[in-house]
């Protein structure tokens, strides 16, 4: 229990943790055996349309071969030397579409387009069998199949997706909304709702005006989705009761009006004819984390002759100065804050914290003489490559902070802790974009940036301008 003594930070957690319980959703599917091996499926990234894309893009490199050909398939291979080639193109395609986040679950509320991801997946699995026909010298099937493959197997995902959201709609029945801001534009929105009950897409089933009873009235209501009508009603959200209704899976949805259209605004999506955006607190969906994973791998293994070298180099310097031991390890929190050790060169006295934990800065007269050069270009942290391997850390992201000061930190920094929804990095946005002494929540705002426009190109952008701030001597 909590007694009135305590940190209202306590109380709103204990809160949250009773809110969450009351959002939390029953499984849904079949029941039984097959609704448990579904659902077993389900959570380990298994998705039908895997299966239906497989046996449409087969279905379609057979049929386009057929149209060129007829039952006479050119005689420079044996026929079933195309099938297997149709085989490896196939897997290939699907590896590049769940990549592209074709089989992540999607919001049941404006859902994104789907053509420009299937274009675009389609259009890199064609290159990768392309290189595939002239490095690995497989010959998967004529080159003008693949012009024809772009557009069949496009129309065909398509088909699939647009029968799965049927089943689904068909299925869950119209999105069940909770409206939330002032009685007059509750109203509009309504109206406007219901002027649109011919599409079927949702159905009001409560509105508050004070997002304070928002938790209560999504529980009451069984309610999948809000609509958050003017930005008043968001900032009182931030950052609860918004992490705890994201857990439950419960859509958020902010409408975007003239003034926040001046933001620039990439994902405005309609929602009964009306503008709105998604709201999510976990930002980097599992098949983005995975493809991060596969990336900094890949990084670490071209990079590793160079990283060998300057790990020798530097841990030999560090020797000649500061004696043993060469490595410092240090409490860091990592992803959803667990704890984990980090390590790095130590460069200051074995008795530097013998009064506690305390920031170092600038011209820290604890730093051994001869390595303030390797705090300066942050090269006491390379040893975190290890962190990196373990996947305890990745090469870009939130810097890991220290338990201690995250409490310290976290008070005065509403939303703070949604960095630890993010793997920690070596380098990240506010390391580029910011200062040595950028205050915390600024940081956090280049943190959450990050997470938001999160690419491949953007974490290659970002290890170069590390490398750039260095060398600048900008850090």
């Amino acid at each position: 229990m909590i007694d009135a003594g305590q940190p209202d930070q306590a109380r709103r957690s204990a809160d949250d943790t009773s809110a969450t319980l009351r959002l939390r959703r029953p499984p849904q599917g079949p029941s039984g055996p097959l609704g448990a091996v579904l659902r077993w499926l389900w959570q380990r990234g298994f998705r039908l349309l895997f299966a239906l894309d497989a046996v449409a893009l087969y279905a379609s490199m057979v049929l386009i071969q057929w149209f060129r050909f007829g039952v006479h398939w050119p005689v420079r291979y044996p026929w079933y030397h195309y099938l297997i080639g149709f085989a490896i193109a196939t897997a290939v395609q699907l590896v590049v579409n769940y990549f592209g986040g074709l089989y992540e679950r999607q919001p049941r509320l404006a859902t994104p387009p789907w053509l420009p991801k299937i274009m675009t997946a389609m259009a890199i699995g064609i290159g990768v069998d392309s290189v595939i026909v002239l490095f690995a010298r497989r010959y998967l099937m004529p080159r003008a199949n693949m012009i024809g493959l772009f557009f069949v197997g496009s129309a065909a995902m398509m088909l699939n997706r647009a029968l799965s959201d049927r089943l689904a709609h068909s299925r869950r029945g119209p999105s069940r909304v909770v409206l939330v801001g002032r009685a007059s534009s509750i109203a509009a929105t309504s109206q406007h709702l219901d002027s649109d009950r011919g599409r079927r897409i949702a159905t009001v089933v409560g509105s508050v005006e004070d997002s304070r009873d928002l938790v209560d009235a999504v529980a009451d209501t069984n309610a999948t989705d809000i609509l958050l009508l003017d930005l008043a009603a968001f900032e009182p959200m931030f950052p609860e009761p918004l992490t705890v209704l994201d857990n439950a899976g419960i859509g958020i949805h902010q409408r975007v009006g003239a003034h926040e259209t001046l933001l620039g605004l990439r994902s405005v999506r309609e929602i009964a004819g009306l503008p709105f955006t998604r709201i999510r607190t976990h930002t980097m969906s599992s098949h983005q984390e995975r493809l991060k994973r596969l990336f900094d791998l890949l990084v670490l293994v071209v990079c590793s002759p160079l990283i060998l070298l300057a790990l020798g180099l530097f841990a030999l310097w560090v020797r000649i100065r500061a004696g043993s031991p060469v490595i410092y390890r240090q409490d860091r929190a990592g992803r959803d804050g667990d704890p984990f050790v980090l390590v790095k060169f130590r460069t200051m006295g074995l008795d530097a914290e013998r009064d506690g934990p305390q920031l170092s800065s600038k011209g820290d007269l604890r730093v051994v003489p001869g390595l303030g050069w390797m705090r300066a270009t942050r090269a006491d942290e390379l040893p975190q490559v290890w962190n990196v391997l373990r996947g305890e850390m990745s090469l870009v992201g939130p810097r890991p902070e220290r338990p201690e000061l995250i409490d310290q930190i976290q008070p005065q920094v509403p939303g703070y802790a949604r960095r630890h929804s993010l793997t920690p990095g070596l380098t990240g946005l506010a390391q580029v974009q910011g200062r040595y002494d950028t205050p915390a929540d600024d940081k956090l705002g280049y943190d959450l940036q990050y997470a938001s426009n999160w690419s491949l190109l953007l974490d290659l952008q970002i290890i170069l301008r590390t490398v750039w701030t260095v060398v600048s001597g900008r850090v």
